[in-house]
């Protein structure tokens, strides 16, 4: 994995950024931990800039899910992605520019690569089929079927080489019988299938962009490299929009004040935000330390959802939340507390991969 350091314009190495709602003095040139780690014990030397950007994670993406809900009562959902994410990415590159100059984007054509991948993976794949889905599914249900994401990252780290425990592999199986009972209503046809499919689908690209984005060259930059994640999953999103025919009729008066407000929230904590602090932590933190918002957020989201929205708390949503959440963290605290053995290398060691920097130019 390339470690994350930055280039300043006269080409010296610098501490990678924080995100700008971290504190002065959090760890920037902490280097990022190998998959084989100890979450635990990495977790350990992680200071107080980690524990914000997850502080942050945990309760802005919780109230995303209701902020999503209230812009697509009168926006179209690819359309409204697209216009979050070209939003926020166009502000946080003017950032990027302003603080570093033109230097500060500069990447290589494979680092260019890797981001609008990744970007496309999590804002058009991920992102953009939970706003779709969100057009049928209640938000706090949603946030529910998202809280999966850890599992599929278990499956993916065992299908790259890494043996997931039996603990981990019962957390996987008790996850999914908890999404089974969430989907329920669906197969009753109280809830329309084709949302919740969206947003299971949507959890598989979102998990595949995360374990991504830690085994490919990403620019050293975080805060240019969400820039162009976020351009480019806009871009996938506007793209998608269109081939669906969602400009047809749509006119910005016909959108209500509360919609607008709610895409305002998602383009700057949603996104400039948390979605910044997300990327951050992927590099900063174990990935199983990061998935760990995929517990919290369900409980923001649908106490939110009750709360703004009266969405109603369910037997098979309150049953399988708790089921889904039970697996996820069960996932979690295994391997934090003991990380996974990768297949092929002696039990007990830990094997870190070499600190590389970004190429120059």
């Amino acid at each position: 994995m390339t470690a994350p350091v930055e280039r300043g314009p006269a080409g010296s190495a610098t501490a990678r950024p924080v995100p700008a709602d971290a504190p002065a003095d959090a760890p920037a040139d902490a280097p990022a931990p190998a998959s084989g780690d100890t979450g635990g014990a990495a977790a350990g030397r992680l200071g107080a800039g980690v524990w914000t950007a997850l502080v942050v994670v945990y309760v802005v993406w919780g109230s995303t899910y209701l902020a999503i809900r209230i812009a697509v009562e009168t926006m179209p959902s690819f359309l409204s992605a697209a216009a979050r994410f070209l939003t926020a990415g166009l502000l946080l590159a003017g950032f990027v520019a302003v603080r570093h100059g033109r230097a500060g984007l500069r990447v290589d054509a494979r680092q260019l690569g890797s981001a609008a991948l990744v970007g496309l993976l999590l804002l058009t794949g991920g992102n953009g089929l939970v706003v779709l889905g969100e057009t049928s599914v209640p938000s706090g249900l949603a946030a529910l079927l998202v809280a999966a994401v850890p599992l599929w990252m278990v499956l993916l780290t065992a299908a790259g080489g890494e043996r997931p425990g039996r603990a981990e592999l019962t957390g996987v199986l008790l996850g999914l019988v908890g999404l089974a009972v969430l989907s329920a209503p669906a197969i009753g046809g109280s809830i329309a299938p084709a949302g919740v499919v969206a947003i299971i689908c949507a959890t598989l690209t979102w998990a595949s962009g995360s374990y991504a984005s830690k085994r490919i060259p990403m620019p050293g930059n975080v805060f240019a490299s969400s820039a162009y994640q976020m351009l480019a999953g806009g871009l996938g999103n506007l793209l998608i929009g269109l081939a669906r025919g969602e400009e047809r009729g749509l006119r910005p008066g016909d959108v209500s004040t509360r919609s607008w407000l709610a895409l305002a929230f998602l383009v700057v904590f949603g996104s400039l935000v948390a979605f910044t602090a997300y990327a951050w932590l992927l590099r900063s933190a174990p990935l199983t330390l990061v998935a760990t918002y995929a517990y919290v957020n369900p409980v923001v989201a649908v106490l939110l959802g009750w709360l703004v929205l009266a969405e109603p708390l369910t037997g098979p949503t309150l049953l399988g939340g708790a089921v889904v959440v039970a697996g996820v963290c069960l996932v979690v605290s295994v391997s934090r507390g003991s990380g996974r053995k990768p297949a092929g290398k002696p039990a007990g060691k830990s094997v870190r991969e070499p600190v590389r920097e970004p190429d120059r130019g």
